[in-house]
């Protein structure tokens, strides 16, 4: 790609910070957007992604400042167990705000000049939930599921502009986000690998599609240590 200027949002850690490194060591300026400033790039902007007027101006910055962007992961997430009884309008909204908002806000600002020069490449952060689900997860699930949907029709409706977009769904990952019962020991022996995810693993199959995969327009990857079979 001629443009080489990556956004990820969520940078700050996990998934996103390790997206970060992952891009950067294949030649990609990074730049790094998240609610706190991710101080381990030289480019970090600090964001509200569920914001779409604060996102405007964060990527109209961005493009102006460092340039044209070519490469777009949205890695920012929201994540509790809550049961449906409790989930009120409040906990709905604000994770879809933050997944689904999330996506779309950036992917508004940065699709048109990806049209217009004819290549990009867009990489969402699901989850393995947005496919399947369990107990106490009913809006993660529902936020996440709703980023598939987006990224299977846009990458048709976009695909032949040589706009890829796909998206990535883990599995448990050892991040802030994962729930303390996902870090037990019985959970862990109930996963045919044995073991939890690492932001590496997951940041390495967003490397591939954004470097990569060529032929992929709308597809999802699950890396899911087994846990999905």
């Amino acid at each position: 790609m001629t443009a080489r200027v990556a956004v990820v949002t969520g940078a700050a850690s996990g998934i996103g910070a390790a997206v970060c490194r992952a891009l950067e060591q294949t030649g990609w300026t990074v730049v790094g957007i998240d609610m706190r400033r991710a101080d381990h790039l030289e480019h970090a902007v600090v964001c509200d992604v569920s914001d779409p007027h604060i996102v405007r101006a964060a990527l109209a910055r961005v493009q102006a400042e460092v340039g044209p962007i070519g490469a777009l992961v949205t890695a920012a997430g929201h994540y509790e167990l809550v049961p449906f009884s409790d989930i009120d309008e409040d906990r709905w909204g604000r994770m879809m705000r933050v997944h689904v908002g999330g996506l779309l806000n950036p992917v508004r600002e940065v699709l048109p000049g990806m049209i217009e020069r004819g290549e990009g490449a867009i990489v969402a952060i699901s989850s393995e939930l947005g496919i399947g689900g369990t107990d106490s997860e009913a809006h993660y699930s529902a936020a996440k599921g709703a980023i598939l949907g987006f990224v299977r029709s846009l990458g048709a409706e976009v695909a032949r502009h040589g706009v890829r977009i796909n998206a990535v769904a883990p599995g448990p990952t050892d991040t802030p986000l994962l729930p303390a019962p996902q870090r037990t020991p019985e959970y862990l022996a109930s996963l045919p690998a044995r073991a939890l995810g690492q932001p590496e693993d997951i940041a390495q199959a967003v490397q591939f599609l954004v470097d990569e995969g060529g032929f992929c327009f709308g597809e999802v990857i699950s890396p899911n240590m087994g846990a999905v079979i």
